[in-house]
């Protein structure tokens, strides 16, 4: 993984110890927020990651309903 990676999962888990037991979990999808940021930043590397991640916090919100969100699988260039 790039350091940009370990950084960006740094990140989430500095933020998963510090400010989730404080702020509690209301995310709602499954996986949280911040463990599909670490399984798309895992998957997908920082670019894609960050970006799916960031995609997944903009959706979390009262008027989307939520539910089962799985990281989507690595798709093969065609050739």
């Amino acid at each position: 993984m790039s350091a940009a990676g370990l950084a960006l999962k740094g990140a989430v888990i500095a933020y998963q110890w510090t400010l989730r037991p404080v702020l509690g979990c209301n995310c709602r999808f499954f996986p949280s927020c911040s463990d599909y940021a670490l399984e798309a930043l895992g998957t997908h590397g920082a670019l894609r990651g960050a970006w799916l991640a960031g995609g997944r916090i903009l959706r979390c919100n009262p008027w989307h309903p939520g539910g089962y969100d799985p990281v989507p699988h690595p798709t093969l260039p065609k050739g």
